[in-house]
């Protein structure tokens, strides 16, 4: 009982802490719901002096604790939506927040009163200060603060209009005002909100939710218009997480139109260090580390559930940005050093660096049963949190992880190589994952694992892979041609995780002969055209990289690939007719027998639908087959022209001969009667001497 009371009453002096370290309430609710934080931040002293009393609690008052702790947990999330939710759903869906919020103080008023606090150990100072926080709760029940009945209006009518309805910019001005929506960090707080409550909607947000962000895009078009000196500085000085485009040498200037492809599905803006996650998106770095730091593990543009948190640079998008902002006459957005701090510390309590510490004894331990339970609970431990995974790391859990890969258990190994993929998706891990000598014992585990193991220890590469020089250590360690084993063999999710890591890895030129040699482009034409067509997107991204390799061109073209890829530039997906589309340029590079090949497959008319409605990158690409299509046909049609002059002229030509043939017998005859006597004499003379020696 002594137990259950101490735990009881910790667990409400944490929950009230981590209420008081939320903070930076929206503009819309922060009077209300600081009061309430303020509030309960009083009960702490109560708490703790019951925690510390050895009197037994009432049985009344024990479950009355019981209800606060549940009715605190909803005041968490409720202050917490407060910190981070969207201003604009605040305003639009006032009386849903005013509802929750009375319901949340009515639960905790109800609790509070059932405490008997005349039976409780606890001083007269404490039980004044509650008794004051529980008048103060009766007081504010069903009161609330008056609304903001302008910005309500002016919200609802641009909420309500179409998307192409002119707006006045009066009410723009009013809204990104009100609503502190002045400077790209608060607009990106706000697009961030938006996403988490599509998340939290199960993919399925509703027509409201798509509403309010095409609102918010309204006032963000307008303020990086109206306001092009604000937004400048805001990006100069404190934005990490995007760069607005404006051009750089007159802010007059009206800004150029930013593609779509070059801007961050969560900020809206233009990316400066873009980088992939495992569906294959593209987002802002800081913006979807933001994403995944809060817990989500989901892509925010999909809603698909993310394979892994690895995040890898997206070299070429960065490089058409940087392209695309010369040729406008913007400044190229800078890359920052590091949108996160170079070491992360961890904030797990004592009683949790103590079970760590114990886990990791048992790491030490000959014993397998204990290996294997310890290798199970740190795995689970490290897929909890960021804090667990900072805390395992400086325990030391890597290098006896490490020393596990090699187990003859296999649960254990499994066990083994999933704390490491779990732990490596923490920057700071993973060097020093590399560091261990874990990458052979993860090659290891790729090639003689379960089917689990084995393709967990695939994900890790890859997460390892996002650091550059990694992916020289991972290719030359023999990871290539166990992953393109697991390509072929492997479940679903095996495959897939084999083909990101290759994908990843074969962005390092080194690598893609190791790829090739290792027989992953007969397994990749495979995946092409096998029933089901679930490989199909990975499939063509990893060929797309390879066909830029001497050995990988010359392999495609080998496995006769030209009809997959017309097929699939007629019918594929955007970005698997964009990967197809590249594919195709390399082949067809210096190679008239592609070209033709692919002409006869009646590839032109998908090229010039890829040209018009295609993604940028596929618009290029198709514009680069057309240009040597055209000049491919060209010369087809001289060399045609030149063949049916030379047939016109072929009868001509040889009576032309013939007459030439027949004047020169003639000239011949006629010079046969001219000799002279001794020439004739000379001549006889022959013939008689010819006809004695035969």
């Amino acid at each position: 009982m002594e137990e259950t009371k101490g735990a009881l009453l910790q667990e409400l002096i944490d929950t009230v802490s981590e209420i008081s370290s939320i903070s930076d309430y929206k503009c819309t609710v922060r009077k209300e719901y600081c009061n309430l934080a303020r509030r309960l931040k009083l009960l702490i002293p109560m708490f703790e002096e019951i925690r510390d009393s050895k009197e037994p609690i009432p049985e009344e008052s024990l479950k009355s604790l019981i209800s606060l702790k549940e009715a605190l947990q909803s005041a968490k999330e409720l202050l917490r939506f407060g910190s981070e939710g969207s201003k604009i759903f605040m305003v639009l869906e006032r009386e849903q927040v005013v509802s929750k919020f009375h319901k949340v103080t009515a639960c905790l008023e109800q609790a509070l009163s059932g405490i008997s606090f005349e039976k409780l150990d606890i001083s007269d100072e404490v039980k004044e200060q509650v008794e004051l926080v529980l008048a103060q709760f009766r007081r504010a029940k069903g009161r609330a603060d008056a609304t903001d009945v302008e910005l309500y209006e002016d919200l609802v009518s641009l909420y309500n209009k179409s998307t192409d309805a002119a707006t006045d910019p009066a009410v723009l001005r009013r809204l990104a005002d009100k609503l502190q929506l002045m400077q790209i960090d608060d607009l990106t707080q706000e697009s961030l909100a938006l996403h988490e409550m599509v998340t939290a909607s199960g993919a399925d947000p509703g027509e409201s939710i798509e509403k309010m962000s095409m609102l918010l895009k309204k006032i963000k078009d307008f303020v990086q218009t109206e306001n092009p000196d604000i937004t400048a500085s805001t990006r100069g000085k404190s934005l990490p997480s995007s760069c607005s485009g404006q051009i750089s040498t007159d802010g007059n200037h009206q800004s150029p139109v930013i593609p779509d492809d070059f801007r961050c599905p969560i900020s809206l803006e233009l990316m400066k260090d873009p980088v992939i996650v495992s569906t294959g998106q593209t987002y802002e770095r800081a913006c979807i580390e933001k994403w995944l730091d809060a817990g989500h593990g989901t892509c925010p543009k999909t809603q698909q559930t993310l394979s892994t948190l690895a995040l890898t640079p997206n070299y070429v998008l960065r490089s058409l940005i940087a392209q695309w902002c010369e040729a406008n006459g913007i400044e190229p957005p800078k890359r920052p050093s590091s949108s996160r701090p170079s070491k992360t510390a961890s904030s797990c309590s004592p009683a949790e660096l103590t079970n760590i510490e114990i886990l990791l004894h048992k790491l030490r331990s000959v014993s397998p049963e204990d290996q294997r339970t310890a290798a199970g609970e740190i795995r689970l431990l490290a897929k909890r949190n960021a804090d667990n995974r900072v805390a395992i790391a400086e325990a030391g859990a890597i290098p006896l992880l490490v020393n596990l890969l090699g187990t003859p258990d296999s649960r254990t190994q499994e066990h083994a190589v999933t704390a490491l993929l779990n732990l490596s998706i923490c920057e700071d891990n993973k060097s020093s994952i590399i560091n261990s000598g874990a990458v052979p014992g993860i090659v290891y585990v790729l090639k003689r694992g379960s089917m689990e193991a084995r393709e967990n220890a695939a994900a890790t590469l890859f997460s390892l892979s996002v650091v550059d020089e990694n992916k020289v250590t991972i290719g030359a360690s023999g990871a290539i041609p166990p992953l393109v084993t697991l390509l072929s063999e492997g479940t679903q999710r095996g495959k897939k995780d084999a083909a990101t890591a290759l994908f990843n890895l074969c962005i390092y030129q080194g690598n893609k002969g190791k790829a090739v040699r290792a027989g992953v482009v007969p397994t990749l034409m495979r995946l092409l055209t096998e029933p089901g067509g679930g490989m199909v997107d990975e499939a063509l991204a990893i060929l797309a990289i390879l066909a830029s390799h001497p050995e990988g061109k010359a392999t495609i073209g080998a496995l006769e690939a030209v009809p997959v890829l017309v097929e699939v530039i007629g019918n594929g997906s955007p970005r698997n007719r964009e990967n197809a589309a590249a594919v195709l340029v390399h082949l067809c590079a210096g190679d008239q027998h592609h070209l033709a090949q692919a002409q006869e497959l009646g590839v032109m008319g998908s090229l010039v639908d890829l040209a018009q409605n295609g993604t940028d990158r596929g618009k290029r690409k198709a514009a680069q087959l057309l240009e040597r299509m055209g000049r491919f046909i060209e010369q087809q049609q001289q060399q045609q022209h030149a063949l049916v002059q030379a047939e016109a002229q072929a009868p001509a030509q040889a009576q032309a001969q013939a007459q030439a043939q027949a004047q020169a017998q003639a000239q011949a005859q006629a010079h046969s009667h001219t000799h002279t006597p001794a020439e004739t004499q000379h001549t006889q003379l022959s013939t008689l001497m010819n006809a004695i020696d035969g």
